[in-house]
């Protein structure tokens, strides 16, 4: 099986040095490449097909505000990974929205890195968990017709499937999402609906009609 190749796309010479020191251990995963700004990161693509690119879209004077339109244009198979130090939920909001598939910030763990590498190699979303409340906070700011119910249109589908016996690789699988982001989305559920078990949440999604007992 071909191991999953990564360019790493970030001006900070110690975050490239950290990322490599963490993938190199890993034998599913081979680093092709590195970029420290976007003449690099573009030759690189000219002559690579890499599975993922893992790019800071933070570092405009490196990467430039176009750096997403060109990974898609020279290679467009690729999928992108946000590792990033930003914060703000405008930028991140854009970002995702320009169709990234990943996003996580730079205080993430090395397990954390590790499944949203893997993930996204699959095609599919990882966010981590402050990403993640981020987007659920817009969505559920958007959903005011879900009222009364605090959850998002994600949150209920999260809801019924596990109510109808799914586990959380099987949710993941129907919704295209990564397990770990299902079970940030249960945690989070739990914590909007102040439950603190499987039983107590079936219950919720009976009396609210997401599934028939």
């Amino acid at each position: 099986m071909q191991p999953i190749s990564i360019i790493l796309a970030d001006a900070q010479y110690l975050i490239r040095v950290g990322l490599r020191h963490l993938m190199d251990r890993m034998d599913d995963i081979e680093i092709v490449g590195e970029a420290k700004n976007g003449v690099d990161l573009k030759i690189l693509l000219k002559n690579q097909s890499p599975d993922v690119v893992i790019l800071d879209h933070l570092q405009t004077n490196n990467f430039g505000n176009d750096v997403l339109k060109k990974i898609k244009d020279f290679s467009p198979k690729s999928k992108v990974l946000i590792i990033s130090s930003d914060d703000d939920k405008t930028n991140i909001y854009k970002t995702i929205e320009s169709g990234v598939n990943s996003f996580l910030t730079k205080q993430c763990n090395e397990e954390e890195i590790l499944n949203a590498i893997r993930a996204t190699a699959k095609g599919e979303k990882f966010f981590c968990s402050k990403v993640l409340n981020f987007i659920l906070e817009k969505s559920f700011a958007k959903e005011e017709d879900c009222d009364p119910s605090p959850l998002s249109p994600r949150e209920c589908e999260v809801v019924k499937l596990v109510a109808e016996g799914k586990i959380a690789k099987e949710i993941a699988d129907i919704l295209n999402l990564s397990t770990h982001t299902i079970y940030t989305h249960r945690k989070n559920i739990m914590k909007k609906l102040q439950l603190s078990s499987t039983s107590e949440l079936v219950r919720y999604a009976i009396t609210n009609g997401l599934v028939t007992p």
